[in-house]
């Protein structure tokens, strides 16, 4: 799950750690409170950020949603030491359309707005955190190249990157937190105050289940304090049933409304670009699903894994979430029958194709417990399937019926 970076920024700072300060908004008519209540905190400069889900919002273009040729602002991060022009900014983004290079041409509504404290600094930073799954650890990456996204680092400049990895069960240690901090050139209160930083940040990472928190940038303020001037937080799902309040977080919004659509049925999807839409029990056979589908020169709409208890009403909602996206010319059904009987699949997709009048073409691969018996009903049903014994036919049949 991800969250807001004024979200992040709440649930860093109840960890202590040094933020940016500001105030979030969802409406103009709450501006003039929340510059109100910044100047009471002594703060005579403000930064207008546009809050969506995507990287890139400094960089990125507002556009009129009616008219989305019409520009009306660079940039979904604005400085300013004037409260007009912080209103006009605010004006500007909010109801509007921003564009950046992680949202497509599509774009996001700016339906929140952070109006935060301007800093003044000398140094950017980069810092993250996230698990290593080829080590089964814990990766902090730093860099002195703040404010860049770290995979151009990563591919112009990988030298830059620093990375220190976290034992399970022993945390960080402070010798790494020092170790870091020389190896991003700090020295003096600068250094003091990172070391602290790092150690408060690694605790809300572990402590919340975050599956990655990001600090870009970071930066060294011009009385050598250590401040996260962005965050980015991205949590484990499956460990969010311990952390209702974070879940409270979460905005819809934001999320692929086709993919929101089948958390409700308890449906694992992911929106893709192509044609064939993929219904498979299990995400490793949905991943080599979508692969095999690509050498058959085909591509696949979608990643679908309905679970090891594929029955009609599973079934159902998967089509009706397949179905969603009208890119989708044909289906291909890929079920393993380990837990679940291939019977029971094929007689749930026959029941669910006769209900919801399925109009593009079905191509099914079952195999395992009562295979051949789900051959049997599927054939003797009045509905015209195209029945596949191996996954290398089944791709081969779905990309040649999108020919015909």
């Amino acid at each position: 799950m991800k969250i807001h970076e004024y979200q992040a920024k709440e649930i860093l700072k109840k960890f202590n750690v040094p933020i940016q300060d500001g105030i979030a908004i969802k409406s103009l008519s709450k501006f003039d409170a929340a510059i109100a209540e910044l100047q009471k905190r002594g703060l005579n400069q403000y930064v207008v950020k546009s809050q969506i889900h995507a990287g890139g919002r400094g960089k990125g273009k507002i556009y009129n949603p009616k008219n989305r040729t019409e520009l009306i602002q660079d940039g979904g991060v604005k400085f300013t030491t004037s409260v007009e022009k912080a209103k006009e900014y605010a004006t500007r983004m909010l109801g509007n359309l921003l564009v950046t290079h992680q949202t497509g041409a599509e774009g996001k509504i700016v339906k929140t707005l952070f109006i935060a404290e301007g800093l003044d600094y000398k140094k950017e930073l980069y810092l993250g955190i996230l698990l290593d799954r080829n080590v089964s650890k814990n990766v902090i990456m730093a860099s002195t190249e703040g404010g860049v996204e770290i995979e151009k680092v990563a591919a112009e400049t990988p030298e830059k990157i620093i990375k220190e990895w976290v034992e399970p069960g022993v945390g960080l240690r402070p010798f790494q937190a020092r170790k870091v901090a020389f190896g991003l050139g700090l020295e003096g209160a600068a250094f003091k105050s990172f070391t602290n930083f790092i150690s408060l940040l690694y605790k809300a990472y572990e402590q919340t289940d975050a599956s990655m928190l990001e600090i870009n940038p970071l930066i060294i303020t011009n009385d050598d304090r250590i401040v996260a001037l962005d965050a980015k937080m991205n949590f484990d799902d499956n460990a969010l049933f311990r952390h209702p309040e974070i879940v409270a977080y979460r905005d819809i919004d934001e999320e692929d409304p086709l993919e929101v659509e089948a958390s409700k049925y308890n449906l694992n999807y992911i929106k893709l670009d192509g044609n064939v839409g993929c219904m498979v029990n299990g995400a490793g056979l949905a991943m080599a699903t979508m692969d095999i589908i690509k050498l058959a020169g085909g591509e696949p709409a979608n990643f679908l894994d309905v679970g090891g208890g594929a029955n009609k009403e599973t079934v159902k909602n998967g089509f009706k979430i397949i179905l969603s996206d009208k890119n989708v010319k044909a289906i291909l059904i890929n079920i393993f029958g380990g837990i679940v009987r291939c019977d029971r699949v094929a007689q749930g997709v026959i029941d669910a194709v006769k209900e919801m009048e399925v109009n593009v073409p079905i191509v099914i691969r079952l195999e395992g417990t009562n295979a051949i018996e789900a051959g049997e009903l599927l054939q003797k049903s009045s509905l015209n399937f195209e029945v596949a014994m191996t996954l290398k036919e089944a791709a081969e049949k779905v990309t040649a019926v999108l020919k015909k």
